[in-house]
């Protein structure tokens, strides 16, 4: 590794390069959501309570799985 990388890498401690990456990538989850909450306007999007119900229960199993890796 190069040395300015070095250096700044033993000036952050692990936890604030946890609470930086954790906020972004919460962030984009969050816009991510918005989005798929655009998704509901059934004037401009045709879709079944099946469609709704896969989407969640596919968001649901993966917010479980990631939520264990913290256990």
């Amino acid at each position: 590794m190069n040395k300015i990388y070095e250096k700044y890498r033993k000036e952050i401690t692990d936890r604030e390069r946890f609470v930086r990456m954790a906020e972004r990538r919460i962030n984009r989850i969050m816009d991510a959501l918005e989005k798929l909450g655009d998704c509901s306007d059934k004037r401009n999007y045709d879709y079944s309570n099946a469609d709704i119900k896969k989407i969640f229960e596919k968001i649901e199993k993966k917010l479980k799985e990631t939520r264990l890796k913290f256990h």
